[in-house]
């Protein structure tokens, strides 16, 4: 049996086993990642909704930093807020770096302007098509863009999943600030990258396996609940008004 073979049987073998050191690592990458999305999930859908259905002056500019964030390096948003958080920065007083706590709000930060720009675009579609019958009801920009969210409610749930994927999938930001510590602030995503470097391939394949797992246990839940209530018959936009 060569290297790559043993590797894997040995990696489902952790996984099926339950193995304590993999299981904390995941529970630990998926607390760090649940709370980022939801982070990122209440302030982003709100803005992003808003962008949707409002115009302003200056409106373009704001829009073409927002998708300057979306190719921002992982690494980048690290490095900004370990100088943010560390001993001589602004919020140093707080003394989160090498946290759990600097870690969510690196992955917050990170996955906020996708969060923002796939809503916006969801819900300016959606304007576009409702947004005229809902002024002539007297619907106002928030009344507008939180009725065309919850109408686009469906596709929305592919942007929280997706948010979620950049966060548990990304390793330079965690690393960074996280530190990478075993037994307190060691991820999926940066295991795999120390136990890789050192050679434990098997752990490190058994963590990717997790991961992909948990991706495709999200998609199977989201296909779900497109396919039981995605066509449910409810009160319209206009009925809501």
């Amino acid at each position: 049996m060569n290297t790559f073979a043993e590797s894997f049987a040995t990696a489902f073998q952790l996984v099926l086993s339950l193995d304590p050191s993999l299981l904390a690592i995941v529970g630990r990458a998926l607390w760090v990642s649940a709370n980022a999305c939801l982070l990122a999930c209440v302030f982003g859908l709100l803005l992003g909704a808003w962008l949707g259905v409002a115009r302003f002056k200056g409106q373009g500019a704001v829009l073409a930093c927002l998708n300057t964030f979306l190719a921002v390096p992982s690494v980048v948003v690290g490095l900004v807020v370990y100088l943010l958080l560390s001993r001589s920065g602004p919020l140093g007083f707080l003394g989160w770096l090498f946290s759990f706590k600097a870690m969510v709000l690196a992955q917050t930060l990170l996955i906020l302007p996708v969060v923002v720009a796939l809503t916006r675009q969801v819900v300016a579609d959606a304007e576009n098509a409702h947004g005229e019958q809902l002024q002539s009801l007297g619907a106002g920009t928030w009344v507008r863009s939180l009725l065309l969210a919850w109408d686009e409610r469906y596709p929305l749930l592919t942007v929280i999943i997706a948010a979620f994927g950049r966060a548990i999938s990304e390793v330079g930001a965690v690393m960074i600030v996280g530190g990478n510590i075993d037994g307190f602030t060691r991820v999926m995503t940066t295991a795999i990258a120390l136990e890789t470097s050192k050679g434990d391939l098997p752990l490190a394949l058994g963590l990717g396996l997790v991961l992909l797992g948990v991706v495709l246990l999200l998609n199977a839940l989201i296909a779900m609940v497109r396919a039981r209530w995605g066509r449910a018959d409810g009160a319209t936009m206009v009925a809501a008004i």
